[in-house]
């Protein structure tokens, strides 16, 4: 997957957050927790390519793939 398609995915997934956030739907906190989960996962993955362009590696970074969630959310900062 490409940055641009990376990119564009966030943008889908922000879309469906605010349209939910908006919303009175009952279920919605799964579903927001979700996105939130993949937003960051998404996120990592670009900042992790960057680094590896920054670092001379640029024909290597989109080879990078995305981390588990569960290794992105308990990140400690």
């Amino acid at each position: 997957m490409s940055d641009e398609q990376i990119m564009e995915r966030i943008r889908r997934m922000i879309d469906e957050e605010h349209r939910l956030r908006g919303s009175g739907e009952p279920d919605r906190a799964a579903r927001v927790k979700e996105l939130e989960e993949q937003l960051d996962v998404c996120w990592d993955l670009l900042r992790q390519r960057r680094a590896a362009r920054d670092a001379g590696e640029g024909e290597h970074a989109e080879h990078i793939l995305a981390r588990p969630v569960d290794e992105v959310e308990n990140y400690r900062q």
